[in-house]
């Protein structure tokens, strides 16, 4: 099955990496335009960005897994529009040293199929993780 692996290291602590993970400001400051939350095993997830057309396309799924400072793993639902539709994300996170390794691996889904999709959001990836990255190295700890 095709996926999208990704990793970086980022001078913060677990907490403030999890809490951008999993809280509705903190997925807001690197990733979504808007995002709704509830954290636990089971929780719903909503994950909306604007278009070019500044509509906004939600994307709805469950918290699989749910270990606090070191694995989320979100299953999106098979409905919409969004290159998220019926995929998995998995995020571990590991203390390296004087930061945190973030790992996360992105599965299933009709859009890791193709290859030239894949590529897309993979470059959607790198730039989130850059956005991730250069919020929290600049937050204190």
């Amino acid at each position: 099955m095709p996926a999208i692996r990704r990793q970086v290291n980022i001078a913060a602590a677990q907490r403030a990496v999890w809490n951008a993970l999993t809280t509705a400001e903190g997925l807001t400051s690197w990733w979504a335009d808007e995002a709704r939350i509830e954290p636990r095993a089971g929780g719903r997830v909503v994950i909306g960005n604007k278009n070019g057309e500044d509509q906004l396309t939600e994307d709805r799924g469950f918290i699989h897994t749910w270990r606090p400072t070191s694995r989320l793993e979100i299953a999106f639902d098979n409905v919409g529009t969004s290159e998220l539709k019926g995929t998995r994300l998995s995020f571990s996170l590991a203390r390296d040293g004087d930061e945190t390794l973030l790992a996360m691996v992105h599965s299933g889904g009709d859009a890791l199929e193709e290859e030239a999709r894949r590529q897309a959001l993979d470059d959607e990836w790198k730039r989130a993780f850059k956005a991730l990255q250069s919020h929290l190295d600049q937050e204190p700890s």
